[in-house]
């Protein structure tokens, strides 16, 4: 591996180390982003932390109360942070005076801050105090752990991927609708996985009709459920559903009911009302604007193939998780259906493999939007290319 030259092997191990301890906030920190934070001296590790939940300490200041708790001094050392210490003050102190006052001598940042109260403020106000900061190491690799929040930061909208399941013939359901299960438990843990890092799970009101699921993280440990949604376009939705269980719920819909929205109001869930759009289903892109002025970075989508078809049609789709079980069902439902059929081969909306791996006996594909990404990529100061 050729390192760049401005950063040395050791500087490449710790920010390494830094981005392992970020992955700790994965299913925690939301809506703030996920950081690492390492501090070494003389080549020794002193201490580490990563981001508290909402309103808790962030990394920077996790790593250095843990420093402090165990009677460490920091003075002098290097602080490695997987992203752009904040300099403003939010729900808790800004980490760069922080820094600055424990008397760190160097600052080695992978990503620059998308966010606009920051958007290298907190670079300059370390720089201005004397302090070395070099910025860009692995900042790729910081940016993969927070798509979300780059996103709501940069377009104002989510970040958002659809987990689908399908038979090795490309169906997800037998023509009734029938779909448990088509995989296996390792994949639904898996997909659990996935429920859990997002902000808010989301699906359609023919899934409940059809599944009546909960649409939590059951499978993998959590401290942190995430919100779910529903698009119930004509509020028909039963009060009664499974997925009324006490933790929030949204559910989006264009027919007001009052009364039916206050009974459901005291079992913690909010309607929002939303414009329909020319066909009458919900407005899916003034959804997404909502979603990101509500602090939601990641959407995790299970939903039937119209509204997935419809979120493909959209151009909502930034990456796509399918799990493809080894089975052949002969006839049933489709995994999207298009709103409206392709004219042209040309017109098939496209998508970059990932990854492709054995989840128990099924396989997962990860798939990702190459232009969605690359836009991403670009409005947070990295090469397009990457």
């Amino acid at each position: 591996m050729i390192i760049p030259p401005d950063f040395s092997t050791e500087d490449h191990r710790w920010m390494r180390r830094a981005l392992a301890v970020a992955e700790k906030s994965l299913f925690l920190s939301s809506p703030n982003p996920r950081v690492g934070c390492v501090l070494v001296r003389d080549g020794r590790w002193l201490a580490e932390g990563h981001t508290q939940r909402v309103g808790e300490r962030h990394a920077e200041a996790e790593a250095l109360w843990q420093a402090a708790q165990q009677g460490i001094d920091i003075a002098g050392a290097t602080a490695y942070v997987t992203l752009e210490p904040c300099s403003h003050q939010g729900r808790t102190p800004p980490c760069a005076q922080a820094l600055i006052d424990a008397g760190i001598h160097r600052v080695v940042v992978a990503l620059q801050d998308p966010n606009p109260l920051v958007a290298g403020r907190g670079i300059a106000c370390l720089r201005q105090a004397g302090i070395q900061v070099d910025a860009g190491l692995m900042a790729q690799d910081a940016l993969l752990q927070n798509p979300g929040f780059c996103a709501r930061m940069t377009r104002g909208t989510p970040w958002l991927w659809l987990k689908s399941a399908m038979s090795l013939d490309g169906h997800t359901a037998l023509p009734d609708g029938q779909s448990q299960w088509i995989t296996g438990d390792h994949a639904r843990a898996d997909g659990h996985h996935w429920r859990a890092r997002a902000c808010l799970v989301l699906t359609g009101i023919g899934t409940i009709l059809a599944d009546n699921p909960q649409m939590d993280v059951r499978a993998v440990p959590t401290s942190r459920q995430p919100i779910r949604a529903v698009l119930d376009s004509q509020f028909i939705i039963s009060e009664q559903a499974r997925i009324f269980n006490g933790n929030p719920v949204w559910i989006f819909t264009s027919r007001p009911d009052g009364a039916k929205a206050a009974r459901l109001a005291g079992r913690n869930v909010r309607v929002i009302i939303l414009p329909p759009s020319v066909s009458g289903a919900l407005d899916l892109d003034a959804l997404m604007q909502w979603l990101g002025q509500h602090d939601i970075n990641e959407v995790h989508v299970e939903a039937g193939a119209r509204l997935q078809g419809a979120l493909v049609a959209g151009g909502h789709i930034d990456e796509w998780l399918v799990y493809v079980a080894p089975c052949i069902l002969g006839d049933g439902q489709g995994l999207a259906a298009l709103p409206s059929a392709l004219q042209t081969l040309a017109q098939a909306p496209r998508y970059q493999f990932l990854d492709a791996r054995p989840i128990g006996p099924d396989l997962r594909l990860h798939l990702r939007d190459t232009a969605r990404w690359q836009a991403l990529s670009t409005a947070c100061g990295l090469p397009s290319s990457a």
